[in-house]
């Protein structure tokens, strides 16, 4: 899904131009367009000129994200295709063409399709109890397949959200993981949104569907 500086960095322009032609994937353009189609094209120019306004120095002073970029691709083709091959061929006797095709390809492939879910099914689908004067929905297919992503109304009403959801404790293995890292110490800073605002936002905005 690109290194860490990279998945930010768009990930930064889709909130800020949201639905617009400076929308890396741009919902409006289209269910395909916006799940994988925008791979396949070049960037439309807004997505550039205006990704350029924006701050991304801290990214870029984080050794972490240095390091990770420095060494992506050789990381990916190491995580990503070499170790799945080989754990199941070595430990367990799986032909290595199985473990290539199943344990590697098809993975791969479902886990990428899942999230760009996020993109097209979670910007198209679904209710939108805190906002309905904006695209992004709650979809529950989205937030299963995903594992917890797919509260994508309250994510975007409320983006600096660690748990990008007002239901982590409901279902969203990914706020979970934060939650461990913090007792671990590993992670500071969660930020989240008073539930005096979600809830006014909710009567101010909302669709009434929550």
């Amino acid at each position: 899904q690109n290194d860490i500086y990279e998945w930010s960095r768009d990930h930064r322009v889709h909130h800020k131009y949201s639905e617009t032609d400076a929308d890396p994937h741009n919902a409006r353009r289209g269910f395909f367009f916006s799940h994988i189609g925008w791979l396949f094209v070049r960037k439309h120019r807004d997505v550039i000129e205006k990704g350029r306004q924006l701050d991304f120095s801290d990214l870029l002073d984080d050794p972490v994200v240095r390091f990770q970029r420095k060494y992506y691709k050789s990381s990916v083709v190491l995580m990503c295709f070499v170790i799945p091959t080989f754990v199941p061929w070595y430990l367990w006797g799986e032909s290595l063409w199985n473990a290539y095709f199943l344990a590697s390809i098809l993975r791969y492939t479902i886990s990428l399709n899942v999230t760009w879910l996020v993109n097209s099914a979670a910007h198209m689908y679904g209710n939108r109890p805190y906002d309905k004067y904006i695209n992004p929905r709650q979809n529950t297919f989205v937030t299963l397949g995903a594992i917890g992503e797919g509260f994508h109304n309250y994510h975007h009403t409320f983006p600096f959200d660690y748990s990008a959801s007002e239901l982590g404790l409901k279902f969203n293995p990914t706020t979970w993981f934060i939650d461990f890292m913090f007792w671990l110490g590993l992670v500071t800073d969660r930020k989240q949104a008073p539930k005096e605002m979600i809830q006014a936002r909710k009567e101010r905005t909302g669709d009434g569907s929550a």
